[in-house]
């Protein structure tokens, strides 16, 4: 079979070179296209996970509105339907997507084998500075929400999760007669009232957050809690 052939830019190419080329490029550029609708939907998406999670800790989910929330990320408020049922399935997103990130922070390399209490709490402690540093208002957000009346059944174990393990570590150090012979609810109270208290003034910039200030504080808080 014959091919039709033209000349282009002085080389010549035959009819089916012609237009594979051509479906190819067409190809690669829906590709393109959708790859930038993708992310331009995570980045709203993105948006107004970070604008909730901003107005939830500061306000509140009752006094948090849709279009509070749509202001701060810069969409519209249908935008948000798009992504979120409603404002409750928003909240229980974030609280199960920041819950989910502290388990993975204080897991991970965790001293569990031949390691002291005081190293352990070490490690927690530094997981929730490390928690704090990266994610500024979530630790307040779990906090805050973790006795709301919307949070749903999986939002719900995944905090109990999060406490067990703690639970765990303050059980533990009891049986060695190493921490102080308080339920572990009362212990969490003491270094998490602390903690964020700590927190709190570093956000309004009333203490400088050195290396320092937080070895003070982390030595301030196994001292509350280990036995004397």
């Amino acid at each position: 079979m014959k091919f039709l052939y033209y000349r282009e830019m002085g080389n010549e190419r035959s009819f089916r070179e012609i237009i594979h080329t051509d479906i190819k490029r067409i190809f690669d550029g829906e590709e393109q296209w959708r790859l930038v609708i993708m992310e331009e939907a995570t980045s709203k998406r993105e948006h107004i996970l970070n604008a909730g999670l901003n107005l939830f800790a500061e306000r509140g989910f009752d006094a948090t509105t849709i279009p509070m929330i749509a202001t701060k990320a810069e969409v519209g408020a249908g935008t948000i339907y798009r992504y979120f049922i409603n404002k409750e399935n928003l909240v229980n997103e974030l609280f199960q997507q920041y819950v989910e990130t502290c388990i993975n922070i204080l897991h991970e390399h965790y001293p569990e084998t031949n390691s002291s209490p005081r190293e352990q709490f070490r490690h927690i402690f530094n997981g929730m500075v490390r928690f704090t540093n990266e994610h500024e208002h979530a630790l307040y957000f779990i906090k805050t929400h973790n006795h709301s009346h919307v949070l749903n059944e999986t939002s719900r174990e995944r905090f109990e999760e999060m406490l067990n393990f703690i639970r765990s570590f303050f059980e533990k150090g009891k049986e060695q007669g190493i921490i102080r012979d308080l339920p572990a609810n009362a212990l969490i109270a003491i270094v998490l009232g602390a903690f964020l208290e700590l927190h709190k003034l570093v956000r309004e910039g009333d203490v400088d957050p050195n290396a320092k200030l937080f070895e003070g504080v982390e030595e301030s808080c196994w001292d509350a809690i280990r036995a004397h």
